[in-house]
This record gives structure tokens, sequence and C-alpha cells, in this order.
């Protein structure tokens, strides 16, 4: 099966310049064959935008960055309508979001608005600019990143916004070795230009088909509803998982199996991901917060107690 092999050579070829953070790329790759949108949140310097270029450069994707300010308009994002005086027509100038994928740097940096400019384009693969409708190009994903430390001057997301990613992961210090790897790759003239391309946009598209081909049964399905279940009778979040978290996680469980070379769904999917993809999503009550609880722990708890299917 071309597509299998092909999904773990993109894998591989990321790997092989963004060293040591193996898990991390396994995941993003999982959104990207899954239709998801990823949220980074880490500090700065740790290599978020160069790990956003660099799956750009592997499928041969066209990249666009947006580096979110307080002044940053929706026009910015989506594009805007400018009046020709030759023709005497409005013609659409394409903003950030019309490329295939799109590193939105520090969006909890921007207003609202601007911030919801993107919730169309994260769910329905389009925009709207003055009632026009324009398809974006495929594959689409938005990588979006924020500094968990800096919170002066930001806008947190709301949770509509943060219910379209798939998945939020942080991606965390190398270690002694692994750091010290990446400077000698960097004293080497190691650079993201240089990174091997594996497949183009068509190929990814073929190996999303595949991967959506992949079984899920109803006693996994069953599985997965009791945990988002669990996680809306859990009175110490304010509300728990959505109809569309539980989708996220499906389509999330299918693209682990296929990556690693199964066709059908198994528990030990849905518990290597469902941190990844639940967590963001949930929040702690005023009570729960006070008593300095652990959301990731309740969690954890709640996948532990779900029932695992024969």
């Amino acid at each position: 099966m071309w597509q299998y092999e092909k999904a773990n050579e993109i894998k591989n070829s990321i790997n092989d310049f963004f060293v040591g953070k193996e898990e991390v790329v396994e995941n993003i790759l999982i959104c990207l064959l899954a239709g998801g949108h990823v949220l980074l949140e880490d500090v700065p310097g740790i290599g978020k935008t160069t790990l956003a270029k660099c799956f750009a450069q592997v499928i041969e994707c066209s990249f666009g960055r947006i580096q979110f300010t307080p002044d940053t308009l929706p026009g910015d994002v989506t594009g805007v309508s400018i009046y020709n005086m030759k023709t005497g027509e409005f013609e659409y100038r394409p903003g950030a979001v019309m490329n295939q994928i799109l590193l939105a740097d520090e969006i909890n940096r921007t207003s609202p608005k601007t911030q919801a400019s993107l919730l169309e384009a994260m769910s329905e693969n389009q925009v709207t600019v003055d009632g026009v409708v324009y398809p974006l190009p495929q594959p689409f994903m938005v990588i979006a990143t924020q500094n968990p430390v800096e919170y002066l001057g930001t806008y947190p997301l709301p949770e509509a916004q943060m219910d379209r990613f798939m998945m939020k992961l942080s991606i965390g210090y190398p270690d002694r070795e692994q750091e010290i790897k990446m400077a000698s790759d960097f004293l080497a003239g190691k650079e993201i230009s240089k990174v091997r391309s594996v497949c183009d946009a068509q190929s990814l598209l073929e190996i999303r088909k595949k991967a959506a081909e992949v079984t899920v049964k109803d006693t996994v399905l069953g599985y997965i509803e009791d945990i988002v279940n669990l996680t809306r009778e859990e009175k110490r979040f304010v509300i728990g998982a959505s109809p569309r978290a539980m989708l996220a996680l499906v389509r999330a469980s299918r693209a682990k199996a296929f990556l690693d070379g199964r066709d059908y769904v198994k528990p030990d999917d849905i518990k290597a991901i469902a941190m990844q993809v639940l967590l963001h999503r949930l929040s702690l009550s005023s009570k729960a917060e006070i008593e300095k609880e652990d959301a990731e722990k309740i969690l954890s708890s709640l996948i532990v107690k779900a029932k695992i299917p024969a």
C-alpha cells in the first residue's frame, strides 16, 4: 500500500530535520491526514515556525504565515475586495488564508474579531468576502501558535475557537543530546530549504482518502462516546466535550491506525490521542480551580474509567 509507505516517508523526512520530537511530528501528521488543525502552545524559540515550514516543504504545499498583532484586520486573513478603476469591477485580493499550510503566529495577540475570521476557514474550508464564497486550496491546515507565559495584551481564544482545533500540542525543550545535534546541524549549514520533499498535494489528498477508509467498529464508537460522555458528567468541568470533539477523536483515531499500518481502529489508538484531542476543550469549574484541581489528571482518570470494549 503506497499510501501507508508515503505517509511514513513524510514523517521520517520531517524527523530527519526536526530532531527528537517524533511524537509531536506524528500528532501533527495525524491532524493533517484527518483534515484537522493544530494549536501549538509553547515558549518562544522552540521551533514552532520551523516545524510548520518543514511540513509544507516535505509535502510541497504552499505556505503562508501571518504574524498576529492587535491591529491585524480580518481582511489580512481572508483577503479583501479592491475596486479596479480600469475594469470598473471589484477584484478579490487573497489573504494569508489562501495557502495550503497556514501558520497563524501568536493567534492570541489579535482581537477576537480577527480571530473569528478563521472560524469559517477552519470549519468549512472556505471564506466569504463581500458575500462571495471562495474555496480554500486543498489540503488546508491551520497551525496556530501561542505563548503560554506572556499574557499581557493578549486575547484568550474562546471555547468556540478552541473547539475548532483538533489537537493542542506542546513541543517542549530538547534534551541535551538533541540540542547538541541541533547546534551541529546548524554549524554544518543544514537549512530547511534543503529538506527533502517526498510527495505533492495531490498525493497527500489520496493518502487522506485512504486513511478515511479505516474501519471503526460500533463497539469502538461506543468506547469513544463513553469517554466523551464522562467529560460531560464530570462536575469539575464547566462543559464537557462537544459532538465536534467526538468526531475529531474518530477522525484522528483513523489516521493514527493508518500510520500504524492497520485498516481498523482499536481502543489503544483512542487512548493514545484522547488527551491531545480533548484536554484543550475542557475548562475547570470555579470550585475546581480554587481547589487547584488538575484538568489533565481528571481527564486521564476518566479515560481509564471508560470500559474498554472486548
